[in-house]
């Protein structure tokens, strides 16, 4: 019996002219209602971001509840959380367009998008945590009259050239990729200054052979340029742990167990933006179930090597014979942290097996809410491994306890702010999804809509 053939990426019935008009018109019409109430909501979550950050800047760091022995809190946390979620966009945009996978037309743009500010919420944290943030400039290699340059041993630094790179070239990567978009606005906007901005962000496209090769040899260059970063950004960001001598931290399995889990985590924010997106802009014709389904096993595979991994700390825990290392391992899952790390098992391990049935990966309902329950399960995993490898040291003398703020809170929350403010511009003012790219599953959706 022959198989059945896999559904289209593209809902049957669609031209060039359908695709452009419906993708164009999500920034050329009028702003949407609930566009204004999300981003009023969003915009106060900023505000209280700034706010919490005035105040550590007028205070210090005491304010939140770092101490002695747990001298890396949320700040630590929130930026492994954030770098993981960043890494999805890189992925998707990169990594299968190098694989010629099509079921990332629909959302590399928006996920794109989403790494770049995931990483700007980022970056932002180790500047805070700096306690002087006035001279973080100091961890830039800047010639200077006093000779002075940074430690290149300190893992401080390793994270910033880490994520300075990986910004950057994730930055040009999204803007190479939109100029043909860019274009598209600029020829169909009817305001003489919209005209203006996105002619100049075009830079004089005109969609001729020579322009389209030229950016598609850039395209695929920064993509082989972007697709190491996936593996070395995350990985660098472990080693700020794996170097160290702490029982809990010096492993060797935390780089592939960092990238798995970023890839995780990132996915899981991909399908929490793409379900409301999809029900808001109806979207349905574009990211089909074929979409959520790939996804979800993307998401499924992943969870199973961080399974793995959680299985690996256990394992060496117990085979290496050292005892601090048996005793942070045991003290994570009775000592007094035992409930957080109990609940990312249930939201990293257990909920995400429901993704085997095929019914499951076809509900948007389910599959948002299990998005949640692991971008929860992610961020418990990073509190997990800073809080309880440090609250209790070799002297039990020296043994504490850690929790956050509510200027940690403050600050967590209005990070999510930022994130979303600068989502939201971004979706009212450039297509969440690239035009010359869906053009180019238009022929799939003819053949499936002539097909009997």
């Amino acid at each position: 019996m022959k198989p059945a053939a896999p559904a289209p990426l593209l809902a049957p019935g669609h031209t060039y002219a359908t695709v452009t008009d419906h993708i164009s018109s999500m920034v050329l019409a009028r702003t949407p209602r609930w566009w204004t109430l999300a981003f009023a909501g969003a915009f106060l979550l900023f505000l209280l971001f700034l706010f919490a950050v005035s105040w550590l800047f007028t205070k210090g760091i005491g304010v939140w509840g770092v101490n002695v022995p747990v001298a890396w809190g949320w700040a630590i946390v929130n930026l492994v959380w954030w770098i993981g979620i960043g890494h999805a966009g890189t992925l998707i945009s990169a990594v299968l367009l190098l694989f010629r996978q099509e079921w990332r037309n629909s959302i590399n743009r928006f996920a794109e998008a989403m790494t770049l500010f995931a990483v700007a919420c980022a970056g932002l944290y180790p500047i805070l945590h700096l306690g002087r943030p006035e001279v973080a400039y100091w961890l830039f290699p800047y010639p200077n009259a006093m000779g002075l340059w940074p430690q290149f041993r300190s893992p401080l630094v390793w994270d910033v050239f880490a994520i300075g790179t990986y910004a950057t070239v994730s930055l040009l990567f999204w803007f190479v990729g939109l100029i043909p978009d860019l274009a598209t606005l600029r020829d169909r906007a009817r305001r003489p200054l919209a005209r203006i901005a996105y002619g100049v962000l075009a830079m004089g496209w005109r969609g001729s052979a020579r322009h389209w090769h030229n950016h598609e040899a850039a395209y695929l260059l920064l993509a082989g340029l972007a697709t190491p970063l996936v593996i070395s950004v995350h990985s660098v960001v472990s080693l700020d742990f794996a170097v160290s001598a702490l029982p809990g931290w010096h492993t060797t399995v935390f780089p592939p167990y960092f990238v798995a889990g970023a890839i995780y985590s990132g996915f899981a924010m991909v399908l929490t933006l793409a379900l409301p997106l999809r029900w808001a802009f109806k979207l349905h014709d574009f990211i089909t179930p074929r979409h959520l389904s790939a996804i979800a096993k993307v998401m499924l595979a992943t969870g199973l090597i961080v399974a793995y991994g959680y299985l690996m700390e256990v394992f060496m825990a117990w085979y290496s014979t050292n005892p601090f290392e048996r005793f942070v391992t045991v003290n994570r899952a009775t000592g007094p942290y035992a409930l957080q790390f109990w609940l990312l098992i249930a939201c990293n391990v257990i909920a995400p097996q429901v993704l085997w049935f095929r019914r499951a990966r076809a509900s948007p309902k389910l599959l948002f809410a299990l998005s949640l329950v692991v971008n929860l399960g992610m961020w418990l995993e990073r509190y997990v491994i800073v809080v309880t490898s440090l609250h209790r040291d070799f002297l039990p003398s020296s043994w504490g306890m850690y929790s956050g703020t509510i200027w940690d809170w403050m600050t967590f929350l209005g990070s999510i702010g930022l994130f979303l403010t600068l989502f939201l511009l971004f979706i009212r003012f450039l297509p969440l999804i690239s035009i010359f790219e869906m053009r180019a599953l238009v022929p799939e959706a003819k053949r499936a809509g002539e097909a009997p």
